[in-house]
Formats: structure tokens, C-alpha cells, sequence
């Protein structure tokens, strides 16, 4: 079992056994799963594809947070001035792939967001094998990733992106 630090509520056995499907609850109401794509000219594709998982929570709630961080032992922590929040992120393949997919494929997601969660895993293992760097591969991953979060905002219409890739 893995060493929690020194968090008040972890202090008994039971609130450590029962943090990862806390923290699979938590994510359930305050992450996201999401794939993003840039425009890069330099890249042989000339799109640049990035799949991360991100946590947000207010300023005087971090530990939650920090708590995350430390379970998952990957990501970043960083202030968002637009919102006055924090955000946890991870957005190294290696991590996604090999610490966070494999907590949720274990403590799965009860909402809608399972969802995102399958396409997510899809998109990420589809990255490992390289399918990102070749346009039939890119325009499957667009596609998959534009099913997910189908009300947040994008930079780029989805129809931008595949014309591209003609």
C-alpha cells in the first residue's frame, strides 16, 4: 500500500483504504478527461496532439488537490487566475498511460464521464502505438476526442483539422 503523508483524515486504515474510490468520486465531480490539438507547422503532421486529465478545486480547498498529486505520483499543480482555482494536471503520455488510466480502470467513474474516460483511454493507447503522428491515425483520434466533453470549448472546429489532414 502506498505511504499517503500526513493528511488529518488519512490518519486511520479505513480512510486509506477508501481513497482511491474517494478520489475516483472526486474526479467524477471535478475533473476532466480531455484531448486538445495545435496547430504546428514544424511537426511532419503539422498538428500537435495532447491528451491530458486535469482536477480543478478552490485555493483554500488544496489538500484535496495536493492529496491527488501525491497518490498519483505524476502531474503538476498550478494557480488559475482566470478562475481563482487550482488545477492538478498530467499531461505526460507515460503518466496518463501508466498511473492515472490504470486507477480508473480499477475505481471506475459512476457519471457520464466514464465516457470520456473509455474514449480517453482509446485516444491515449492509440498515441503509444504512434497513430497521432500519421493523418489516418490523427483524423481517428480527432474524431474520437471531439465525441468527449461535447460541451467544453475548442480552439479548432473539428472539420479544420480533418480537412487538413486530406
Amino acid at each position: 500500500m502506498k505511504k499517503y503523508y500526513h493528511t488529518p483524515a488519512l490518519n486511520n486504515s479505513k480512510s486509506k483504504k477508501n481513497l482511491p474510490v474517494y478520489i475516483s468520486g472526486y474526479v467524477d465531480g471535478e475533473g476532466c478527461f480531455s484531448v486538445s490539438f495545435s496547430k504546428r507547422e514544424k511537426l511532419l503532421i503539422g498538428w500537435e496532439t495532447k491528451p491530458s486529465f486535469a482536477v480543478g478545486q478552490n485555493y483554500d480547498r488544496s489538500e484535496v488537490i495536493k492529496l491527488l498529486q501525491r497518490y498519483l505520483d505524476c502531474g503538476s499543480i498550478r494557480r488559475d487566475y482566470s478562475d481563482k482555482t487550482l488545477k492538478f494536471e498530467v499531461r505526460s503520455l507515460n503518466d496518463l498511460v501508466d498511473k492515472v488510466i490504470p486507477h480508473f480502470l480499477k475505481y471506475p467513474l459512476l457519471s457520464g464521464k466514464q465516457k470520456d474516460f473509455n474514449l480517453f483511454v482509446k485516444i491515449c493507447k492509440m498515441m503509444k502505438k504512434g497513430k497521432h503522428l500519421q493523418k489516418e491515425g490523427l483524423r481517428k483520434i480527432v474524431n474520437l476526442a471531439y465525441q468527449m466533453n461535447t460541451s467544453g470549448k475548442r480552439r479548432y472546429k473539428k472539420e479544420r483539422i480533418i480537412t487538413q489532414l486530406l
